[in-house]
C-alpha cells in the first residue's frame, strides 16, 4: 500500500479541475491506500466552513486526512473557528515530514 499527498494550492471556486482531487484521492482510498490532502496557498480558502460548493466534506467522509496550512490560513483570514469540521490546522514542516516518508506519492494540483 502506497500514500498518496495531494498538495492542493489552487482556489476551488476559480479552478474548474477541483473535482481531479475528489475523484482521484477518493478513488486511491478506495483501493486502500493511505490519502492526505493538504491545503496550501489559495487552497486554503476551501477550509472555511462557509465555503459553498465545496469538495471537502465529501473526502472528509471517504476518511481522507485533510491538513490546512495554518499560514496560508492567516494569509487569508480564516480562523480556526471558522474552519470546516474535519480539517486540522497544520504546518510546512508537517508538509516535509510527509513527503519524506517512504512510499510516498505527492501530486501537487
Amino acid at each position: 500500500m502506497s500514500r498518496y499527498l495531494f498538495i492542493e494550492s489552487r482556489d476551488p471556486f476559480e479552478s474548474n479541475d477541483a473535482n481531479f482531487i475528489l475523484e482521484t484521492a477518493t478513488a486511491l482510498k478506495a483501493r486502500g491506500h493511505q490519502v492526505t490532502v493538504f491545503l496550501i496557498q489559495n487552497g486554503a480558502l476551501a477550509a472555511r466552513r462557509n465555503a459553498r460548493h465545496s469538495h471537502l466534506p465529501q473526502l472528509a467522509a471517504a476518511g481522507i486526512e485533510l491538513l490546512a496550512d495554518d499560514f496560508s490560513l492567516r494569509e487569508r483570514g480564516v480562523t480556526a473557528a471558522e474552519m470546516r469540521d474535519g480539517i486540522q490546522e497544520s504546518n510546512i514542516e508537517a508538509l516535509v515530514d510527509l513527503l519524506i516518508q517512504t512510499k510516498t506519492k505527492a501530486i501537487w494540483h
